[in-house]
């Protein structure tokens, strides 16, 4: 007859099976489960807000490399957003971009939201395949979807073309010396106070390597990159506060 006991079974040969220690528990959240939490939260899937043609958006765009920045991959980003600009160059206008180690800025223009959804995207996957070409790699570029902002006043669209044009001095570990991003639209910007395009003088570059600044100077004197804006708060509106100096630095509560 076989035996059974708390502890374990015992066979009709005497011999004892010893039983396992289960935890006591039915359910509920298991330590170490579960996706991870990333350290920058994620941009919701929901619905974007509509869109006004007369108001830019700020658009931020994060990637899941950093080498953006670098002397080898940057021109191979500004090609791709130069292509990316004339894919729609009748209802979507990019105006100004940064190019910071792993994420992009750019200031857009768009006609309606399909419009606004279309370039971005367009730009997204043309820096993606340029991107992944030149370093050899298969996968997706960027970490999430894009991030925009629409700016409706004067105030919004300035403190976002130095949050843009000037991202560069947010990230730096030291203070960058006076002067225009060389990864940036700044050496097409006309809101400079101390220096404009049409000057005839070659752009006060902040930092940079002597073949990266010398490539970028003569880039200034080709086809720019970027489009005109069209609306008055780019063009007009955000003037009223001053124009922008050469060593401004974005405001620690600016949004982007």
């Amino acid at each position: 007859m076989t035996q059974r006991g708390r502890r374990g079974r015992t066979s009709r040969r005497g011999e004892q099976q010893l039983a396992l220690a289960f935890p006591f528990t039915w359910g509920g959240a298991r330590g170490g489960a579960g996706r991870k939490r990333a350290e920058r939260g994620n941009t919701p899937h929901v619905a974007r807000p509509r869109h006004r043609a007369g108001e830019p958006v700020h658009v931020t765009l994060r990637a899941r490399l950093a080498p953006l920045r670098s002397q080898h991959v940057f021109p191979t980003v500004r090609l791709a957003l130069l292509r990316a600009a004339r894919r729609y160059p009748d209802r979507f206008w990019l105006v100004h971009f940064s190019i910071q180690h792993d994420h992009l800025h750019l200031i857009v223009e768009a006609k309606d939201k399909r419009s606004l959804s279309s370039g971005v995207r367009s730009v997204a996957v043309r820096v993606a395949r340029y991107v992944n070409d030149l370093l050899s790699r298969r996968g997706p570029l960027w970490a999430d979807r894009f991030h925009s902002r629409p700016l409706k006043t004067p105030r919004e669209v300035r403190n976002a073309l130095v949050y843009v044009l000037a991202n560069f001095r947010k990230h730096a570990r030291r203070a960058p010396r006076k002067g225009i991003d060389p990864f940036s639209s700044g050496m097409w910007f006309d809101g400079w106070r101390e220096w404009r395009p049409s000057s005839g003088v070659a752009p006060p570059l902040a930092a940079g390597r002597r073949s990266l600044l010398t490539a970028t100077r003569d880039a200034a004197a080709e086809t720019p990159v970027v489009s005109a804006a069209r609306s008055w708060l780019v063009n007009v509106g955000w003037r009223g506060h001053g124009l922008i100096a050469l060593d401004e630095a974005p405001r620690d509560d600016a949004r982007g």
